[in-house]
């Protein structure tokens, strides 16, 4: 029989994994309510404290690591395409469709600010078992088809800046590494890794503006792309890649775990309002800095490649080598001003797609795994499969190409499986309690989920139509019924739920 000394160490290293569960561990949350000097404990119990630029501060990180999949590789190419094939004239989209991006991300900070919980953590407990475990798979696949990109893009960068002595997949282990960086860097608290973030984004943002200045694009129509909605018919695939990389599903699991990384008391309204409102403006900078830059690329290439021959073939492979025949070396080669900006964004995403995985894991299954452990098995997800890819496709930029398109498609179809149980639970007063959103932005939000999930349907069906062979179209088939039958369950569920809380509430007036 196990002495009383035994049983304790044993319910100390059970509580110690416990803790471990959490990416983000509770000792290292940035402490915030302290900043209130001679405050009384229980005065802002309902309302907010007053607004204070150290407090701002303190906040600021997770929104800039949540802009992050704002300007991963498959975003930036997306901005070059957009620009070669339709000039200026999809700015405007660009724009809105960063403040849809906003929107859905400021719902999922709510979520978790609220309930303390993330979003992964919420549907294992909303939702039965087997719908449970159907939204985990969709997030992975979503994930590893966003890492692919991401890994590639690194991998690309890499290629590049060796002069070609590193193949793809050389690059693909070194990006592969980089969850080391980061399992460094979060032992020495979080407000480190965020500091690793601001540097790689302002890398992006000075390599890119480098460019911008370099390739001096036309002030007058880039004002009009950005203030006149314009779109044609031979810019609707642009268009919808335009939004369609703006609202990643792995993001919006991620955003509602990265908040609470900062100690906020969620029993006291007053202390959720002042944190909504520091993550509201941090978050609105970040991607306002993340619209800049993708502003940037899409400039330079409209001015580069719009309406020239290369247009219809430039991707993230050769899209250096045309800046650089076009515009020369100069002080330094445009074509590794490219180079270092990809390599940022590559690494940068491919780090928030190591946390964002281990959230997802993590929620989902309630695994007590050990953070390094739970790392290696999130990377392995997406490395195997991409060293695969690099391996094939090394030298074919069409095959790149095609993979991108699948990639694409891939994360497009996990859309309404991350935004429709989050509105869902920001709808729900059991959930949320006095932050449940009202009934305006509910309906502004689903109309924005609606348009988001048609655009990228309208993706999906494109890309089908253009394949052909009848076991193609059979498979498709079977798997489209699957995938509407479960869309209009959780919608079905949703409303049907609503509607019991309503009799409830006229019967028993609770």
């Amino acid at each position: 029989m196990p002495s009383h000394t035994e049983e304790n160490q044993r319910l100390l290293d059970s509580r110690h994994e416990d803790e471990e569960e959490r990416a983000y561990d509770s000792t290292e949350k940035v402490q915030i309510i302290g900043v209130d000097e001679g405050a009384d404990a229980d005065e802002y119990s309902t309302k907010a404290p007053p607004f204070s630029w150290k407090k701002l501060w303190l906040f600021t990180g997770p929104g800039f690591l949540m802009s992050i999949a704002f300007l991963d590789p498959g975003n930036l190419e997306g901005d070059l395409q957009s620009g070669a094939i339709a000039g200026y004239s999809l700015l405007w989209l660009l724009l809105w469709a960063t403040v849809m991006g906003l929107l859905v991300q400021l719902l999922s900070a709510r979520l978790g600010v609220a309930t303390g919980r993330h979003l992964a953590e919420l549907c294992r407990e909303e939702y039965p078992n087997w719908a449970r475990l159907l939204l985990w798979v969709m997030a992975e696949l979503a994930l590893i088809g966003a890492d692919i990109q991401e890994v590639i893009g690194s991998a690309i960068a890499i290629k590049i800046l060796s002069h070609g002595v590193l193949p793809l997949w050389a690059g693909v282990i070194i990006t592969a590494l980089d969850c080391f960086i980061f399992l460094f860097l979060e032992n020495y608290g979080v407000r480190k890794l965020e500091a690793l973030f601001a540097v790689l984004i302002a890398t992006m943002a000075i390599s890119f503006a480098w460019m911008f200045g370099e390739t001096k694009p036309n002030g007058g129509e880039l004002l009009l792309g950005v203030l006149v909605p314009k779109l044609s018919s031979n810019t609707i695939q642009q268009a919808v890649g335009v939004v369609g990389c703006i609202i990643m599903p792995h993001n919006v699991f991620l955003h509602s775990a990265l908040v609470q990384s900062r100690e906020v008391d969620n029993r006291k309204i007053g202390r959720v309002k002042e944190a909504l409102t520091y993550y509201s403006i941090e978050s609105g900078i970040a991607l306002a800095i993340s619209f800049m830059i993708n502003l940037f690329v899409t400039t330079v290439f409209a001015k580069a490649f719009y309406g020239t021959e290369q247009a219809n073939s430039i991707g993230l492979v050769n899209a250096g080598q045309y800046l650089q025949e076009k515009f020369g070396g100069g002080f330094f080669p445009i074509l590794y001003i490219w180079a270092i900006g990809l390599l940022a964004a590559g690494q940068s995403s491919t780090i928030t797609g190591t946390y964002a995985g281990q959230f997802i894991m993590g929620g989902f299954l309630n695994l007590r795994l050990k953070k390094w452990l739970r790392a290696l098995i999130t990377r392995s997800f997406a490395i195997v499969p991409t060293l695969i890819v690099a391996l094939v496709f090394d030298t074919t930029e069409s095959s790149l190409d095609v993979l991108n398109e699948w990639l694409n498609v891939l994360q497009s179809i996990q859309i309404p499986f991350a935004l429709i149980p989050l509105l869902c639970l920001v709808s729900k007063e059991e959930v949320m309690g006095f932050f449940k959103i009202g009934t305006f932005l509910q309906v502004i939000s689903w109309f924005v989920a609606a348009l988001v999930i048609m655009i990228n349907g309208y993706l999906m069906v494109d890309f089908s139509l253009r394949r052909s062979g009848v076991l193609f179209t059979v498979l498709v088939s079977v798997f489209a019924a699957a995938y509407v039958c479960f869309v209009v369950y959780l919608v079905a569920r949703e409303i049907n739920f609503s509607s019991l809380r309503g009799k409830a509430k006229t019967t028993f007036g609770v």
